[in-house]
């Protein structure tokens, strides 16, 4: 089975996938004190097999942290640090990076992203969100995204990425902000907004 998404739908994945980030940018902001940018967030709802060069490199070395959200509405956030990124992250917060007070730090960077995310989602939905704790990986992107996705996606070979680039001053740093609903997950954020997902 094939979910198809149309412009009306995606638009309001994206406005969705904006207000969660530029929440989540506030909270990041707040965290390094320091300003945050947000870039306007992409929605794209690809095949798995497209869905991974859709955010980058697939053998680049990247540190990434995979928050498990359940509840209403199964979603992952992923947020992906290049090593440079997480390096220059870990020294803000004053801990030495690929350390396990580095991989800590990463962590709860992504704890309060995706947590500032989905409580503006569950705000905007009345969905109740519950995220699970983070996890920390480093590994080649292909590998990190490929895991997650096919975690996530059951027997649909269907991928919602809602991408958005955060950018912290004084830090040579971007990292990728995805919002990863699985099919159920997508069909109910749509419902809640009267946009019934297509088959």
């Amino acid at each position: 089975m094939n979910v198809r998404y149309d412009e009306q739908q995606l638009d309001a994945l994206r406005e969705l996938a904006s207000i969660g980030s530029g929440t989540a940018a506030t909270a990041l902001a707040q965290m390094l004190g320091r300003p945050v940018e947000l870039a306007v967030p992409r929605a794209l709802a690809l095949p798995l097999a497209d869905a991974l060069d859709a955010v980058g490199e697939p053998d680049a070395m990247v540190a990434s942290v995979v928050l498990p959200v359940g509840g209403d509405a199964e979603i992952v956030v992923l947020l992906l640090f290049s090593y440079s990124c997480a390096a220059s992250l870990c020294e803000l917060l004053g801990v030495e990076p690929r350390s396990e007070l580095g991989d800590s730090a990463l962590g709860e960077i992504g704890n309060v992203l995706g947590a500032s995310a989905v409580g503006a989602l569950a705000q905007m939905t009345g969905l109740a969100l519950e995220p699970e704790p983070p996890h920390v990986l480093h590994d080649m992107l292909g590998a990190v995204v490929a895991s997650v996705l096919s975690a996530t996606a059951g027997e649909l070979d269907l991928a919602l990425v809602l991408d958005a680039e955060l950018g912290v001053e004084d830090a040579a740093c971007g990292l990728s902000f995805l919002l990863l609903p699985t099919s159920g997950g997508a069909a109910e954020l749509l419902g809640r907004l009267g946009l019934g997902a297509k088959e």
